[in-house]
Protein backbone atom coordinates (compact mmCIF):
# COMPACT_ATOMS: atom_id res chain seq x y z
CA UNK A 1 0.00 0.00 0.00
CA UNK A 2 2.84 2.37 0.78
CA UNK A 3 4.41 1.63 -2.62
CA UNK A 4 1.07 2.36 -4.29
CA UNK A 5 0.80 5.70 -2.49
CA UNK A 6 4.41 6.52 -3.43
CA UNK A 7 3.68 5.78 -7.09
CA UNK A 8 0.61 8.02 -6.99
CA UNK A 9 2.58 10.81 -5.28
CA UNK A 10 5.40 10.43 -7.83
CA UNK A 11 2.92 10.63 -10.74
CA UNK A 12 1.23 13.66 -9.19
CA UNK A 13 4.62 15.33 -8.71
CA UNK A 14 5.62 14.50 -12.30
CA UNK A 15 2.34 15.87 -13.64
CA UNK A 16 2.70 18.99 -11.46
CA UNK A 17 6.27 19.64 -12.63
CA UNK A 18 5.28 19.03 -16.27
CA UNK A 19 2.29 21.37 -15.94
CA UNK A 20 4.37 24.06 -14.22
CA UNK A 21 7.05 23.78 -16.91
CA UNK A 22 4.44 24.02 -19.66
CA UNK A 23 2.85 27.07 -18.04
CA UNK A 24 6.26 28.65 -17.53
CA UNK A 25 7.15 28.05 -21.16
CA UNK A 26 3.83 29.46 -22.30
CA UNK A 27 4.32 32.53 -20.15
CA UNK A 28 7.87 32.97 -21.42
CA UNK A 29 6.61 32.61 -24.99
CA UNK A 30 3.90 35.19 -24.37
CA UNK A 31 6.40 37.59 -22.82
CA UNK A 32 8.81 37.21 -25.74
CA UNK A 33 5.99 37.65 -28.28
CA UNK A 34 4.69 40.70 -26.41
CA UNK A 35 8.17 42.25 -26.26
CA UNK A 36 8.71 41.59 -29.97
CA UNK A 37 5.36 43.15 -30.88
CA UNK A 38 6.03 46.25 -28.77
CA UNK A 39 9.32 46.75 -30.64
CA UNK A 40 7.61 46.68 -34.04
CA UNK A 41 6.83 49.52 -36.33
CA UNK A 42 3.07 49.50 -35.63
CA UNK A 43 1.84 52.73 -34.04
CA UNK A 44 2.58 56.43 -34.08
CA UNK A 45 6.12 57.81 -34.20
CA UNK A 46 7.42 61.40 -34.13
CA UNK A 47 10.76 63.13 -34.25
CA UNK A 48 13.23 65.38 -36.02
CA UNK A 49 15.69 65.14 -38.84
CA UNK A 50 16.92 66.86 -41.96
CA UNK A 51 16.09 66.91 -45.63
CA UNK A 52 18.77 67.40 -48.29
CA UNK A 53 17.27 68.49 -51.60
CA UNK A 54 18.91 67.63 -54.93
CA UNK A 55 19.52 71.38 -55.39
CA UNK A 56 21.95 71.26 -52.46
CA UNK A 57 19.63 73.00 -49.99
CA UNK A 58 19.28 71.36 -46.57
CA UNK A 59 16.50 71.99 -44.04
CA UNK A 60 15.62 70.70 -40.60
CA UNK A 61 12.27 68.93 -40.37
CA UNK A 62 9.79 67.55 -37.86
CA UNK A 63 7.75 64.46 -38.74
CA UNK A 64 4.90 62.44 -37.36
CA UNK A 65 4.24 59.03 -38.90
CA UNK A 66 1.68 56.30 -38.36
CA UNK A 67 2.42 52.68 -39.26
CA UNK A 68 -0.11 49.86 -39.61
CA UNK A 69 0.45 46.19 -40.30
CA UNK A 70 -1.10 44.91 -43.54
CA UNK A 71 0.31 41.36 -43.63
CA UNK A 72 2.70 39.01 -41.88
CA UNK A 73 5.72 41.16 -42.82
CA UNK A 74 4.15 44.13 -44.61
CA UNK A 75 3.25 47.60 -43.35
CA UNK A 76 1.88 50.91 -44.61
CA UNK A 77 2.88 54.37 -43.43
CA UNK A 78 1.30 57.79 -43.61
CA UNK A 79 3.42 60.72 -42.48
CA UNK A 80 3.39 64.50 -42.28
CA UNK A 81 6.60 66.46 -42.14
CA UNK A 82 7.20 70.19 -41.74
CA UNK A 83 10.23 72.33 -42.55
CA UNK A 84 10.67 76.10 -42.31
CA UNK A 85 9.44 76.41 -45.90
CA UNK A 86 6.79 73.71 -46.35
CA UNK A 87 4.59 70.96 -44.96
CA UNK A 88 4.40 67.70 -46.88
CA UNK A 89 2.55 64.41 -46.60
CA UNK A 90 3.80 61.09 -47.83
CA UNK A 91 2.84 57.45 -47.80
CA UNK A 92 4.92 54.28 -47.91
CA UNK A 93 4.69 50.53 -48.23
CA UNK A 94 7.29 48.59 -46.27
CA UNK A 95 8.39 45.02 -45.65
CA UNK A 96 10.18 43.68 -42.61
CA UNK A 97 13.52 42.30 -43.82
CA UNK A 98 15.12 41.60 -40.45
CA UNK A 99 14.28 41.49 -36.76
CA UNK A 100 14.35 45.29 -36.60
CA UNK A 101 14.78 46.37 -40.24
CA UNK A 102 12.18 47.53 -42.76
CA UNK A 103 12.53 48.63 -46.39
CA UNK A 104 10.11 49.85 -49.00
CA UNK A 105 9.07 52.70 -51.20
CA UNK A 106 7.53 56.06 -50.33
CA UNK A 107 5.51 58.49 -52.41
CA UNK A 108 4.81 62.20 -51.98
CA UNK A 109 1.72 63.12 -53.98
CA UNK A 110 2.14 66.90 -53.52
CA UNK A 111 5.44 66.91 -55.40
CA UNK A 112 4.86 63.74 -57.44
CA UNK A 113 8.07 62.21 -56.16
CA UNK A 114 9.09 59.09 -54.33
CA UNK A 115 11.94 56.80 -53.59
CA UNK A 116 13.26 54.25 -51.16
CA UNK A 117 12.70 54.21 -47.40
CA UNK A 118 14.72 52.23 -44.85
CA UNK A 119 13.90 52.02 -41.16
CA UNK A 120 15.81 50.49 -38.28
CA UNK A 121 13.94 50.08 -34.98
CA UNK A 122 15.66 49.76 -31.62
CA UNK A 123 12.97 49.43 -28.94
CA UNK A 124 10.98 52.66 -29.00
CA UNK A 125 13.53 54.51 -31.20
CA UNK A 126 13.70 54.44 -34.95
CA UNK A 127 16.16 55.69 -37.55
CA UNK A 128 14.64 56.50 -40.95
CA UNK A 129 16.50 57.09 -44.22
CA UNK A 130 14.73 58.20 -47.39
CA UNK A 131 16.33 58.65 -50.80
CA UNK A 132 14.92 59.59 -54.16
CA UNK A 133 15.37 61.82 -57.19
CA UNK A 134 14.34 64.97 -55.31
CA UNK A 135 16.82 64.42 -52.49
CA UNK A 136 17.32 62.47 -49.28
CA UNK A 137 16.33 62.69 -45.63
CA UNK A 138 17.22 61.18 -42.27
CA UNK A 139 15.07 61.17 -39.14
CA UNK A 140 15.31 59.95 -35.58
CA UNK A 141 11.84 59.01 -34.40
CA UNK A 142 10.40 57.87 -31.07
CA UNK A 143 7.33 55.72 -30.60
CA UNK A 144 4.46 57.65 -28.98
Amino acid sequence: MIQSELRIAHRALTIGVTLAAALGMSFAGFTAAHAAESATLVGTWAGNGSISFSSGTKEGARCRAHFAKTGATSYIMSASCATASARVDQSAELSRVGANSYVGSFFNQQYNTGGQIRITVNGRSGYVRLSGEAGSAVFNLSKR
